[in-house]
């Protein structure tokens, strides 16, 4: 039986541990006492303890992130009552930045703060050989790139063909935008390209097809960017589909040569754009020159084929609901296929803490802890906000509303959405758990009796999308006694043929 268990739990199954498996190529000559297990947050934590107290481990390592600190926290507490002598370890974002940690860390045995892939092993070993340290919380050691063992075998086959395959070309990022943990980096570090490339070339002969890059900025290196995408046009790349997260304002003409030569589905970039203000942007230390950002977006949409998967933030200190409304209608103006409104989260060690006070920033106390209200943005408004984005991602990200929303937004989309996010919240009390029929319905009550769109408007473009859903039935709206003009006589025209054929 393995002595040394390493976990975490996923938010979902789609989604691999990319650090577990980092620790697991590196655990040296303890490797063949490892085990490597994941879980998902909806599993019960007793059948998750239950599970690792059946690999009789003597140690336990567990990764802890703002997504899964809650349930880590019950299946800690778990394993401590019922084998207080196995010793269990921490690791991950959500620990690593003390003073300011989580209370599951008062259960463990050891906390190590930042990379693992040397220290914990380390840890280890002075466990097994008796020679545990004293101090609970360890300084991660880095190491240099070029001295880590590839994690990349230790994608399963299942992995390969039904999950995320995570990679990196490179760690860190030079940027210093205070929401973010990564501003605590000194720069960014590149992978060695040729062996990266072979890491690469192992799991496409091996099936994989999906690749999904975590580098905090892709195209920071174009020299790289332009060698790892030249890398994949030379696969089938109708059969790739390739995740990067970019700048938006640094897109060189080779880099766009490049971009041009990928067919549709197969490119996805996610922006952060996160803030068009400038006022806010300097305030965050969030270096972005805005007239680049919304000229690549336009190129981008122009002249690729890549999918844009634009982030904006809400709740940025010193935001206010209009001036997030005059970024929000700013994007929409540059038609990416998404915008992500994300809600501002309190990340342990960010700098962006160091406004708290001064802008009055006050974060919900549970996992993930999102901002309840600031100076500039009453409770009632982030609210408000937090149902837009999920309603903004059921119609405006759903790619199931093409026809509708441009009638929908006119030429306020903020605040017409917002009007249309509120009505639909009166009309239904939740956010969660709407059937694709009844939401078509909810959405034409809503552009008809608060947006005053006429009827037959609306009819149209809805029931243009509906057609593409291949969703059996029709919304009440659409039915014999409500269809638009057009649609009363193709039902007539059905009617008469089917009496011709009774007769």
């Amino acid at each position: 039986m393995p002595r040394i268990v390493i976990t975490t739990l996923n938010a979902r199954y789609i989604h691999t541990a990319f650090g577990l498996r980092y620790l697991y190529a590196n655990m040296g000559e303890l490797q063949h006492d490892t085990v490597l297990l994941e879980f998902g947050i909806s599993q019960r934590p007793i059948e998750i303890a239950e599970q690792l107290l059946q690999q009789h481990p003597r140690i336990i390592g567990l990764g802890v992130y703002i997504w899964n600190v809650a349930e880590i926290s019950a299946v800690v507490g778990i394993l401590k009552q019922v084998a207080p002598e196995i010793r269990i370890v921490l690791g991950g974002p959500e620990v690593s930045h003390p003073p300011d940690l989580p209370v599951v860390i008062e259960l463990a045995d050891y906390i190590i703060t930042g990379v693992g892939e040397v220290s914990f092993p380390d840890l280890c070993r002075r466990i097994l050989t008796g020679q545990a340290p004293q101090q609970k919380i360890i300084q991660g050691e880095a190491a240099p790139l070029s001295a880590l063992a590839s994690p990349y075998p230790y994608y399963t086959d299942i992995d390969l063909k039904q999950r995320i395959v995570y990679v990196e070309a490179s760690r860190g990022c030079p940027f210093k935008c205070e929401f973010c943990l990564s501003s605590l980096d000194v720069t960014a570090k590149p992978f060695e390209l040729d062996a990266f490339l072979q890491d690469m070339e192992m799991l496409y002969r091996r099936g994989a097809r999906h690749f999904k890059f975590i580098d905090r900025t892709f195209n920071l290196k174009v020299d790289s960017s332009v060698a790892i995408l030249a890398f994949f046009l030379k696969k089938k790349t109708d059969e790739l589909y390739l995740h990067f997260e970019v700048i938006p304002d640094n897109l060189p003409e080779r880099l766009k040569q490049a971009i041009q030569k990928f067919p549709p589905g197969s490119l996805q970039f996610e922006v952060g754009v996160q803030s068009f203000d400038p006022a806010i942007q300097q305030r965050i230390s969030r270096k972005q020159d805005n007239d680049k950002t919304r000229a690549n977006l336009a190129w981008l949409r122009q002249y690729s084929h890549a999918h844009i998967h634009a982030d904006l933030i809400a709740g940025l200190p010193g935001d206010t609901l209009v001036g997030f409304g005059r970024s929000f209608d700013d994007l929409v103006a540059l038609k990416p296929q998404e915008i992500q409104v994300g809600i501002l989260k309190r990340l342990r060690g960010a700098p962006l803490n160091r406004h708290t006070e001064e802008y009055r920033l006050r974060f919900d106390p549970n996992p993930p802890y999102a901002i309840l209200s600031s100076r500039d943005i009453s409770f009632a408004d982030l609210q408000r906000l937090n149902r837009f984005a999920r309603f903004w991602d059921l119609i405006g990200n759903s790619g199931r509303f093409g026809n509708t929303l441009p009638v929908m937004l006119a030429d306020q989309p903020f605040a017409r959405f917002l009007q249309f996010s509120d009505a639909l919240f009166a009309m239904t009390g939740s956010t969660w758990q709407i059937a694709l029929k009844r939401l078509f319905e909810l959405t034409y009550r809503a552009m008809t009796e608060t947006l005053l769109i006429p009827a037959e408007t609306a009819k149209h473009v809805l029931e243009q999308d509906f057609s593409r859903s291949e969703q059996k039935g029709r919304p009440d709206f659409l039915s014999v006694g409500s269809a638009p003009d057009a649609d009363k006589h193709t039902i007539a025209n059905k009617r008469q043929k089917m009496a011709h054929a009774t007769q």
